[in-house]
């Protein structure tokens, strides 16, 4: 049964900041420019933004907790961002990554509590503490993890691509086909880290190892930056500077076994099968409809992985589905256009989101799918907590 509000609601503002390693201003700085760039492609002064929501979490071990620096919050843009006096409607969330925000935006809109919601995603890289283990403790589960090397979710997303490999017959060359089309997408994205640097089949084969089967370049690059999303209603959107693009479905998932590693192998289908059924369900679409897939690449398995549960392939089959130029920009169904997180730089989906609203909306440049009327992005590891948002070009 579909959605009673499929297609009532829009995203018709982008903005980024720079994405960089090393960034030349503060965080907060950072998601202030993203903000207004958001409001200015979309028409709007901040002072018309009256809802305003947020996915602040730092995701990574050794991470502080100074507003403005190592992540930016609701009370940080209330107090910096120059927006409406009196909001009426602002909240931050701890769970399901940011498209669960972006979700809570668009409940808001369609119970009417606003009329603009910004929703943003900014990301801290302190230096030399990325997926580091900094403790001489292993309390709770990790006790029977950490001291045998199974330590972070490097280790944890290795165990069960290893045993995805094992299971299914994949090997390391077939992930080259996946993760050099993103490097090619990237290549045409102005904004992407990796946008002047190419990577051929030898360049990925030849990559350091980090928790094998997992190379350097199966994972993604952290940057310091901050992508920024206006939403408002459908009647509203058909006024603005750029085509909206609709809000036609949405879903969450909260399913997961009990496990001391996070991530199992065995739990993809089921996990992230409930988020896309979610969508398809409310959406009244299913994967035969949609133009260009922005599929979660914290960790290039993680593709695999959706392809699969969203059903776009069989289980087992997405290593055989990446292969021959199927995912490419010209392919069957183009994958990550922007060149996701491996490529474009790592900002917990936020960028998978943006890539699809530009996709729906002919916003997309060089890597522009042609006629593509609906894209879906889907965040997180279908293994754990994640969430989905499927755009489309008409409501």
């Amino acid at each position: 049964m579909t959605w009673d509000s499929r297609g009532k609601t829009a995203v018709v503002g982008i903005g980024t900041s720079k994405l960089s390693r090393k960034a030349d201003k503060p965080l907060g700085l950072l998601a202030l420019d993203a903000a207004r760039a958001a409001m200015e492609d979309a028409g709007i002064a901040p002072g018309e933004v009256d809802g305003i929501v947020t996915y602040p979490d730092q995701p990574f071990l050794g991470a502080g907790n100074r507003d403005g620096e190592d992540l930016v919050t609701v009370n940080f843009l209330i107090d910096h961002g120059g927006l409406a006096k009196d909001l009426k409607w602002y909240s931050q969330i701890s769970s399901g990554m940011i498209p669960s925000a972006f979700i809570e935006g668009v409940n808001a809109l369609v119970a009417g509590t606003c009329n603009y919601v910004l929703v943003w995603r900014a990301m801290h890289l302190p230096a030399g503490t990325y997926g580091a283990w900094r403790s001489n403790r292993a309390g709770g589960d990790t006790q029977f993890t950490a001291p045998f090397g199974a330590a972070n979710p490097f280790q944890w997303h290795a165990l069960a691509y290893q045993r995805y490999m094992h299971r299914y017959g994949a090997k390391r060359e077939h992930m080259a086909a996946l993760v050099t089309n993103s490097r090619r997408n990237a290549n045409l994205n102005e904004q992407a880290y990796f946008y002047s640097q190419p990577m051929g089949f030898e360049d990925y084969m030849n990559a350091r190892m980090v928790s094998d089967p997992l190379s350097l370049f199966d994972c993604d690059i952290p940057v310091e930056g901050c992508t920024a999303l206006i939403l408002t209603t459908a009647d509203r959107a058909r006024d603005l500077k750029h085509p909206p693009a609709y809000i036609a479905g949405y879903g969450q998932q909260a399913l997961k076994r009990p496990s001391l590693t996070t991530y199992t192998v065995d739990d993809y289908m089921a996990c992230g099968g409930s988020t896309v059924d979610k969508i398809w369900s409310m959406s009244g679409l299913g994967p035969k409809d949609i133009g260009a897939a922005q599929l979660y690449d914290g960790f290039s398995p993680s593709t695999y992985y959706w392809l699969e549960a969203a059903g776009f392939c069989g289980e087992g089959e997405a290593w055989q589905f990446v292969q021959d130029g199927r995912v490419a920009l010209t392919g069957e169904l183009p994958v990550n256009t922007f060149g996701g997180s491996l490529s474009e730089g790592r900002l917990h989906g936020m960028g998978h989101l943006a890539e699809a609203v530009r996709q729906v909306t002919g916003r997309a440049g060089q890597r522009q799918i042609e006629g593509c009327d609906a894209s879906i992005a889907l965040d997180g590891s279908p293994m754990l907590r994640n969430a989905g948002i499927l755009f489309t070009s008409e409501p």
